[in-house]
């Protein structure tokens, strides 16, 4: 059997090989050959110094205490451009539960080995330009066998490599969601036992690689593992409200469940990491926010308990600021009402303003996610199918103050006017009216309206704009309530 290694990693080998070092492809890259998967990343070890390591290669960076090596192939591929080389080594004790106090080298690649975190990715492949038999590999704790079974198992004692570095407590899991795999029960029990060690780790690096279980195909059993684990306490504790947390007679799972099968909906649709944070949360608020028991209870208000559970949770985990907003958004607007023949091209135009064109793609794969996690058959409904049909036909209506045949030099040049509070307030109306109506967009009318607007002071205008905003969407209106009461709806 030959495997597929590039001719970059191929040439780097030959020359550590033709320097008379030992270098072997170790870790992931060797088990996802194994498996039939292409790798992410490569990586070598060998019994080369770092110093030696830059010997061969001219261009590379060395800015480490743990011998690692970044060599520059000048491969047009970013998987290949720069590959890590790591000389052979040994740790000493993590008495941070993240990091060896100390790091040496080690002579053979068996002692490499021997630090590595599971037995699957214990595995090294020497690399030559020959032809590379599977039988070449050394594998000294079971790692092929392992990999036949389908089992992530830890080397050697599993409670002192997750002493060693928490992390792994999570990234056992990770890797079973990723490969589909079960873990293996000594390292299982170790994994439940060492699970407080989780808050040892940085924040970033729990975010990281929480999102990596989350972008795995296997995330809803990911998650369950999690919560078995006693880990979700640690991460995501707000989820644990819903566990055994019923809902009303549109739902046939509890709110924990629901939300894991929205989350595993939108992992075999292979949607984004946004999408699939905002359907993993898009329901966290409902424990805070019931009311009743049984088929009538309600959950009034609670996306927007949920959405700023959603920020605070994901800003715990230090995501940036930009994808805290944007999934905060959509679990604050996944909830929305549509009726085809009730709701008009002004309340479409408003839903807009509301969610934002750009996001409409990205809410309607949550609120799929919603639906089959609540138990429906169809994902995407013909109401749902309308509303897109509606956004197309309004989408090139003025639905934001740019939009406007006026802006506010306008405002200021026919009023006569200075800069203030009164020119934003202004075109706030002028928005409201050409939401309601589009052909109202012309400059004539807009500058008759400015012209008599700028004769109201700003108390007036301030109540007009009220007004104007009192005139919700469709959307949200009485409609709605009223459709969310016939129907137990959330």
């Amino acid at each position: 059997m030959k495997l597929d290694i590039p001719e970059e990693i191929i040439k780097v080998a030959e020359i550590f090989e033709k320097a008379g070092f030992e270098a072997y492809l170790v870790g992931g890259c060797v088990r996802n050959l194994l498996l039939g998967r292409k790798p992410k990343d490569w990586d070598i070890a060998t019994s080369a110094k770092p110093e030696e390591i830059q010997g061969l290669f001219q261009d590379s960076v060395y800015e480490n205490q743990f011998g690692t090596v970044l060599v520059k192939t000048g491969s047009e591929n970013p998987a290949l451009a720069v590959v890590e080389i790591t000389t052979f080594r040994i740790e000493g004790k993590y008495t941070d539960k993240r990091h060896p106090d100390e790091v040496g080298f080690a002579k053979t690649i068996e002692e490499d080995l021997s630090r590595r975190d599971f037995t699957v990715n214990a595995l090294a492949l020497p690399v030559t330009s020959y032809q590379l038999p599977v039988t070449g590999i050394v594998d000294p704790y079971g790692g092929q066998e392992d990999l036949k079974k389908k089992t992530i198992r830890a080397v050697g004692n599993a409670g002192e490599r997750f002493e060693e570095d928490a992390l792994r407590l999570l990234r056992a899991i990770r890797l079973a969601a990723e490969l589909g795999f079960s873990i293996e029960e000594n390292t299982w029990h170790a994994l439940q036992g060492k699970s407080a060690l989780i808050e040892f780790v940085a924040k970033e690096r729990v975010r990281d690689e929480f999102s990596k279980l989350v972008m795995t195909p296997f995330a809803g059993d990911g998650v369950r593992m999690l919560e078995n684990a006693g880990l979700l306490q640690f991460i995501v504790p707000e989820l644990r409200e819903g566990i055994g947390c019923g809902q009303n007679k549109h739902h046939i799972y509890t709110v924990f469940d629901h939300n894991v099968r929205a989350l595993q909906y939108t992992a075999d649709k292979d949607y984004s990491l946004g999408v699939r944070l905002a359907a993993f949360l898009h329901d966290v608020g409902k424990p805070r926010t019931k009311r009743g028991e049984g088929p009538d209870s309600t959950f009034h208000n609670h996306e927007y308990v949920g959405a700023k559970m959603t920020a605070k949770i994901l800003d715990r985990l230090r995501f940036g600021k930009e994808a805290v907003e944007y999934v905060t958004h959509l679990v604050r607007s996944h909830l929305f009402y549509y009726n085809v023949g009730e709701v008009t091209e002004a309340g479409v135009r408003r839903f807009l303003v509301r969610v934002g064109p750009e996001n409409v793609d990205d809410l309607l794969k949550v609120r799929e996610a919603d639906r089959i996690g609540s138990g429906v058959p169809k994902a995407f409904p013909y109401k749902l199918r309308h509303l897109l049909f509606m956004i197309e036909k309004v989408k090139h209506d003025p639905i934001h103050p740019k939009m406007l045949e006026v802006d506010g030099e306008d405002v200021m040049k026919i009023l006569q006017i200075p800069p203030g509070p009164k020119i934003g307030a202004i075109l706030n109306v002028l928005l409201e009216e050409v939401l309601d109506d589009p052909t109202k967009n012309t400059r004539e009318n807009l500058e008759v309206r400015i012209e008599n607007l700028g004769k109201m002071d700003m108390e007036e205008l301030q109540k007009l704009s009220e007004k104007a905003r009192e005139k919700k969407e469709e959307f949200e209106s009485g409609v709605e309530e009223e459709m969310k009461k016939k129907y137990y709806v959330k």
